[in-house]
């Protein structure tokens, strides 16, 4: 099937991705007052995963009882929140054909799931004796964590920032 765009440039080499009748179909289906609910959830889970790595530092540096608790909880949470955006994530994945089509949604989602799934697990070691595991395996958990955040939030920020994804409705002319 040829869309307009791809007839009026038919002598140009093209990518057939770009060139689909539902590439810019970006704009978000899970919203509350045309906010992006995945986009605004993710914020937390980022930030527990780094204040999990935090207080396994501090834990490490002085001894303190209190930041073996504050990782548990910061994991835990962290967790929930992530599994909760993630299904979001996941049901914008799956609706959005403009979302759906890129390489770039495939490749977040992947990560984000290997995300998850270290943070489980660093909640689920500390569900004991959370100062126990501290050294070394919870800090190399922790900090394995927080580096896949860094790369599962450059990759979803790329998507927004690079590919407005669920930031902009179809039908704007202005759009890049």
């Amino acid at each position: 099937m040829r869309t307009t765009r791809s007839l009026r440039h038919r002598n140009r080499l093209s990518d057939p991705i770009q060139e689909h009748v539902d590439f810019d179909e970006t704009e978000t289906k899970v919203a509350v007052a045309g906010h992006p609910v995945h986009a605004m959830m993710v914020a937390f889970p980022i930030t527990l995963a780094f204040a999990a790595f935090a207080a396994d530092a501090f834990y490490w540096w002085t001894g303190d009882l209190f930041w073996p608790r504050v990782a548990y909880w910061a994991a835990g949470v962290g967790f929930v929140i992530g599994v909760l955006a993630g299904i979001l994530g996941t049901i914008e994945l799956l609706v959005v054909p403009g979302i759906r089509i890129r390489s770039a949604s495939w490749t977040h989602f992947i990560l984000a799931m290997m995300l998850l799934s270290l943070m489980g697990l660093n909640w689920m070691v500390r569900a004991g004796d959370a100062a126990a595991v501290v050294l070394p395996w919870g800090i190399m958990l922790s900090a394995v964590t927080a580096g896949m955040t860094g790369i599962t939030g450059w990759h979803g920020g790329k998507l927004v920032f690079d590919y407005h994804i669920g930031t902009r409705n179809s039908g704007h002319s202005d759009a890049p």
